[in-house]
């Protein structure tokens, strides 16, 4: 087993623009926020994100990375929709396919499988099919003749997702309350980066199962090229049970312009931007 770590910036030095990414968590949670301001601090743009959207989404459109976005839905959950993601669609900056979340995931499913589409009942007789005119359907060649939507393979050149834990190789360990599907992130990718709280520091998963059940054991090493260690790189997502989600600091992010949040928090790298939201928390006390 080899040893996979490097920094943030290592990670996303191996992106190109024009890529799909995908990116894990789901709306607020446990999204690798650490890996997206990393990419931030890049030139790479033109990117077609696949993503349950949170603030990953809101930021990449407020700087104009996106090109296109592939997405279920764009929520900071306690806020219900991302104000920044909501501007820039309002102002025609991307192209959007919104689908169902279970169209989503069996999307993500078909190209872990390398297929170019599952069948799923998901979307019937809703304006899914409508606002997604290159949607097609398939009829069961079997005696029901039930008609599903063929729901395309969500092909990815890259996933980042975030864990509790990880281990040297690229196994992976969620210690919360729910996957958020970042297995089949990485499984669909063919490249996939993890950040993680904490890095175990050991090859192999018997550290990571010592002290939480074998299923906490997300992600294989074989589906990860490479492993992060971020402490708090989450933030200011949730990433139960390490640490909650920083609600004042989010309300803060969705109510202030991009340019200036920008400037007072994205402007360093990962310590300066910890250090600021430390600074921040004390001024407000």
């Amino acid at each position: 087993m080899s040893d996979k770590t490097m920094s943030a910036d290592e990670a996303v030095a191996r992106l190109e623009s024009g890529m799909t990414l995908g990116i894990g968590g789901w709306g607020s949670r446990r999204k690798p926020m650490a890996l997206v301001r990393a990419l931030l601090r890049t030139g790479i743009s033109d990117l077609t994100v696949v993503s349950y959207g949170g603030p990953d989404v809101g930021l990449l459109a407020a700087a104009g990375r996106i090109r296109k976005l592939v997405t279920a839905f764009t929520t900071l959950d306690s806020i219900p929709l991302e104000p920044h993601y909501r501007a820039a669609r309002e102002s025609g900056a991307f192209e959007l396919t919104e689908v169902d979340e279970a169209m989503f995931m069996w999307g993500l499913h078909a190209a872990a499988n390398r297929l170019p589409f599952l069948p799923v009942r998901a979307g019937i007789g809703s304006d899914v099919m409508r606002v997604n005119p290159g949607l097609r359907t398939v009829t069961s060649p079997y005696e029901d003749g039930e008609t599903f939507v063929a729901m395309p393979a969500l092909r990815l050149d890259a996933a980042l997702v975030h864990m509790n834990r990880a281990d040297r190789a690229g196994n992976g360990q969620y210690l919360g309350p729910d996957p958020y599907f970042d297995d089949l992130f990485c499984e669909a990718a063919d490249t996939a980066y993890v950040s993680c709280e904490q890095l175990v520091d050991h090859l192999g998963t018997a550290a990571l199962s010592k002290e939480a059940a074998p299923q906490t054991l997300l992600l294989n090493r074989s589906s990860v090229t490479g492993v992060v260690e971020t402490p708090n790189g989450a933030h200011f997502t949730s990433c139960a049970p390490d640490h909650p989600r920083d609600e004042p600091f989010q309300k803060l992010y969705a109510t202030t312009p991009y340019d200036w949040f920008a400037e007072r928090f994205l402007a360093g790298d990962e310590d300066a931007y910890q250090s600021a939201v430390r600074t921040w928390h004390k001024e407000r006390r």
